[in-house]
């Protein structure tokens, strides 16, 4: 998967020791995560082992939390982290299993991921059911704060069933959205509603003359209206456009 974090559906999980501590409710999450460079994108009660006991005393979920990006805030963390300058492959993966192996342990949760698999985990149904997201017309889930300017990075499986908050959940902004602009603007029409986004004519435009779309981000992308001003900056749309090109999926 694409280390840009895309918010398409892939990832995997992994066992954490037996660590037990009360968690009375998100907050304590957003407390442990504090200036780590990653946000609490919203949580879930999960269904009874829907993926297997992740506990080694062959415990479920409870609460499943999910964490990421937002716009553009969090780049700077990981911009001056160790692993985006230490030149080897995978940085952004890397940098979110440690932040997220050590949540883990510190709470005694089980961690999850987007990449790493086989087995994949089906992040986009997760966040579904975590905030208040739709899936657009490009295949990626859009937001009614970010648009389509986030990414999920990880989750961590909490063995207490926690009281979350209701959900509040408008409409898809894409339903109402005048001729679709998203569809329409890429240089090479990788996006159909009528067939599956085309991987290899993107990838063979970003290779050749999709100058635009390596440095400014994906074209289509940026003609979506909705949160305009969360936009990558260069250097992240740059980062996850040459990681994009490293990795098989996007």
């Amino acid at each position: 998967m694409e280390e840009g974090g895309d918010n398409r559906s892939d990832g995997s999980s992994n066992q954490m020791p037996e660590v037990v501590t009360t968690i009375s409710s998100v907050e304590t999450v957003v407390r442990a995560i504090g200036a780590g460079g990653l946000s609490v994108r919203g949580s879930f009660i999960p269904d009874a082992c829907e993926h297997g006991p992740p506990f080694l005393d062959g415990t479920c979920c409870g609460t499943v939390v999910l964490l990421g990006w937002t716009g553009g805030d969090q780049w700077p963390v990981f911009a001056s982290s160790l692993e985006f300058h230490d030149g080897l492959p995978d940085p952004l993966n890397r940098w979110s299993r440690r932040l997220i192996d050590g949540m883990a342990t510190e709470l005694g949760a089980a961690a999850f991921y987007p990449f790493g698999g086989p087995p994949w985990l089906d992040f986009q149904s997760w966040a579904l059911k975590a905030e208040p997201v739709h899936r657009s017309p490009l295949g990626l889930l859009i937001h009614p704060q970010w648009g389509l300017w986030h990414s999920y990075r990880g989750a961590l499986g909490l063995r207490e069933c926690l009281d979350l908050p209701q959900q509040k959940r408008a409409a898809s902004p894409c339903e109402s959205c005048r001729g679709k602009p998203c569809l329409s603007a890429c240089p090479v029409s990788a996006f159909a509603t009528d067939r599956p986004y085309d991987y290899a004519a993107c990838r063979s435009h970003l290779e050749g003359a999709g100058e635009d779309c390596r440095t400014r981000a994906c074209a289509a992308r940026r003609a979506c209206p909705i949160a305009p001003e969360k936009r990558y900056s260069q250097p992240q749309a740059a980062f996850h456009t040459r990681a994009l090109l490293t990795n098989r999926l996007g």
